[in-house]
């Protein structure tokens, strides 16, 4: 009777070791989140969310589909994110197209690119800090449409605007932003003008510097260079 008392308690506890390690994972302290310095989370990290993912329908504040809301620091990391640990990051599974339990994210829009991919993941893993103010590295007087423009379109605008369906239309390639630019749209939304929208829509303005880019490169022809 003892013997058997004794069993029975050994393999509640291995149980209970069991569960625990199953469904508790690894979270790193605090102490040990120190963050990649070449990232910051709102210069590089918010954007791809806003863009891809806090849309309409999706993950903004009023649709917050499945309970995420992806539009800043605090929603993101209310769920779906464990600091220093991507592979229990149901976010991470989703857009690397590893999610067992629903289905690839964006789920209305191009996957994310490599790049987009790598400064996500590098975010997590070292700990998923909001970074705070950002070093802005922008320069205005050099400025090229595959230098700055096409990477600021990709990180800010391609996740809604990636087919001429979209509404304000695509801006994934030269031709389609070179459009927007030249009937005035581009800058008009941007620089929040009356009249026109706010974009990023949903999420923080363009910089003065990047705005000033913009201003540039379409006033001197909006070129291929």
């Amino acid at each position: 009777m003892y013997k058997g008392s004794v069993i029975a308690a050994f393999v509640l506890v291995l149980m209970v070791v069991i569960y625990s390690c199953t469904h508790q994972p690894y979270v790193m302290p605090e102490s040990q989140r120190t963050n990649d310095p070449n990232i910051c989370f709102e210069r590089d990290v918010l954007p791809i969310f806003i863009s891809n993912c806090a849309k309409s329908g999706c993950h903004d504040a009023a649709s917050h589909e499945s309970g995420y809301v992806l539009d800043n620091y605090a929603h993101i990391m209310k769920k779906g994110i464990v600091p220093g640990n991507s592979a229990a990051s149901k976010i991470w599974l989703s857009v690397t197209l590893s999610n067992t339990e629903g289905g690839k994210m964006p789920q209305n829009g191009p996957a994310l690119n490599g790049a987009q991919l790598d400064v996500i993941k590098r975010w997590i893993v070292t700990g998923a800090v909001d970074s705070g103010a950002c070093t802005n590295n922008c320069d205005s007087n050099n400025i090229t449409y595959s230098g700055g423009i096409a990477p600021m379109m990709q990180l800010y605008c391609v996740g809604c605007h990636n087919s001429a369906s979209a509404s304000g239309g695509s801006l994934v390639d030269y031709n389609s932003v070179m459009t927007a630019a030249v009937t005035g749209r581009l800058i008009g939304d941007v620089a929040d003008s009356a009249g026109y929208n706010h974009m990023p829509k949903g999420g923080p303005s363009l910089s003065a510097c990047q705005v000033t880019q913009i201003r540039k490169w379409v006033a001197a022809g909006a070129p291929n260079n």
